[in-house]
């Protein structure tokens, strides 16, 4: 965890994570090597919901309303933007921008944002490699695999 805060990346945090699931976790090599290399790549969880909280937070902030058909676009397209987000600090960013121009708020708007962006994608990070080890533990768990710790 600690690395994925200080890297925000899940892909630079990849190998750490890996030997934490099978050393400390005991997670096996071949599940923690399929779960953890997937998850990095399609798991960005904490990334859908800071873009649907950003994108709500904006339009807020704008004094835009937005519809009930406008709120479930918003979070079906950050829950796609999340999966096609780049493992790499600030990739969100640009997908954030065309979210909010898809729904109607000035995309200039993520300025705003920009300021703690980075201690944000810190965080995000952390939740999504978390995530990304627990899946793992939870799938040898299901295939009634004996974890070594």
């Amino acid at each position: 965890m600690l690395t994925a805060f200080s890297t925000s990346s899940s892909n630079a945090t990849l190998p750490t994570a890996l030997r934490v699931s099978e050393e400390e976790l005991g997670v096996p090599r071949q599940i923690g090597g399929f779960v953890l290399t997937l998850g990095s790549t399609l798991n960005q969880n904490g990334t859908a919901l800071y873009e649907g909280v950003t994108v709500l937070f904006l339009a807020q902030f704008y004094g835009i309303h937005l519809s009930l058909a406008s709120q479930v676009t918003v979070v079906l397209l950050s829950i796609l933007a999340g999966v096609g987000t780049a493992g790499v600090p600030g990739g969100s960013l640009p997908l954030v921008m065309a979210l909010l121009a898809t729904v109607g708020i000035p995309p200039e708007g993520i300025g705003i944002i920009l300021g703690v962006d980075r201690i944000l994608d810190m965080c995000r990070t952390v939740l999504n490699v978390t995530g990304d080890m627990v899946a793992a533990v939870f799938v040898a768990r299901s295939e009634k695999l004996r974890l070594t710790t």
